[in-house]
């Protein structure tokens, strides 16, 4: 029997994705993902950024190479999966990484000369919130 092993996050590429093949020619893409949380203290706005590594396979790597960039936001379905590995002076080390199932691409929103930064905000919201609700 297999335990749970699930994550879902949503953020914004702090990089353009890392796009290699494996010696047997397997894609495999590298993206990071800032995500925020917002809270309050004592009446104060705060805001917490964490960061994760996330990693596509196969045909996800290839898609997302070629329509993300950095800045994009992403909604990621996938798994936590541990790596371990011990550095040359004998060192251990591990980090934890999410392996990415389904990436779903956020609309992209351009500004134009017609086109307030407020406008496109509250654009962003109105479509955030449509993808909440699917």
């Amino acid at each position: 029997m297999n335990n749970l092993n699930s994550i879902i996050i949503e953020g914004n590429l702090t990089r353009d994705p890392e796009y290699k093949e494996t010696p047997k020619g397997t894609p495999v893409c590298q993206l990071s993902v800032a995500s925020n949380r917002f809270y309050k203290v004592d009446d104060e706005q705060r805001k917490e950024v964490s960061f994760f590594i996330v990693e596509t396979w196969a045909k996800l790597a290839e898609t997302c190479r070629e329509y993300l960039r950095k800045g994009r936001g992403v909604r990621v379905v996938g798994r936590l999966k541990q790596d371990r590995w011990t550095t040359q002076e004998g060192q251990n080390r591990e980090r934890v990484k999410i392996v990415a199932e389904h990436v779903e691409f956020k609309p992209q929103f351009k500004k134009s000369d017609n086109f307030s930064e407020q406008q496109a905000e509250e654009q962003r919201d109105d479509q955030e919130d449509l993808l909440e609700a699917v």
